[in-house]
Formats: structure tokens, sequence, C-alpha cells
């Protein structure tokens, strides 16, 4: 799959769900480059931002959309590595801010 393809297909079905990428489309190709070589590294999309240690099971928290997504969305308006962001912070209302890290320690490799 190609940037572009991944790009529209990933646009289409999160901005259905009113989730939306990053307003700087650089940071969101590159992060996109990166899913991909993963896939290709290991077999799935892990997150980019994060250190994946290729066991599918061991990783399953960090397969973009990651777990920790849908609470940094709704906590921070972003996600970890800001690659998406809620429709509150697209439309501007929110002011963005630093997004820790959720995965829990014990979890990296």
């Amino acid at each position: 799959m190609k940037i572009d393809q991944l790009y529209a297909a990933l646009k289409k079905s999160q901005e259905a769900k009113g989730i939306y990428f990053n307003k700087d489309k650089d940071l969101v190709f590159e992060l996109l480059e990166s899913l991909l070589l993963n896939k290709d590294r290991y077999g799935y999309m892990a997150c980019p931002c994060r250190l994946a240690c290729n066991d599918r099971e061991k990783d399953k928290d960090i397969i973009c959309p990651c777990v920790y997504r849908a609470p940094d969305l709704e906590e921070f308006g972003a996600c970890y590595c800001g690659l998406y962001i809620s429709s509150e912070l697209n439309k501007k209302e929110i002011d963005s801010e630093y997004v820790p890290e959720r995965r829990p320690p014990e979890k990296v490799f």
C-alpha cells in the first residue's frame, strides 16, 4: 500500500468517527510512512512513536490506532504521536497540549 492510499482510507474511516488527522500534513505523512515501514518489518502497523518487540500479541496495545488513542483524544484532544486529533482540536475549540505516554512501563521492552 502506498502512503496516499493509506492516508485516503484512514481519513475516510476515521473522520466518520469524528477523529481527524493532525493539520500538520508533513507530520502525518511521516507517521504514515513509519506505519507502513513497521507493517513491512513486523507484519502489523505498530505505533511509530513506541518501540515494538516484533511479537503481535505483546504489541497488540500499540497497533495503530492504539488502545491509548481514545483516552488520549478524550483527555488531551490528540493521540500520543499527534497523528490523530479530536473534533474539538480540529475545530480549534480547545488548545493543543502535551500528551504523556500512557503505555505502562512493564509493557515497554
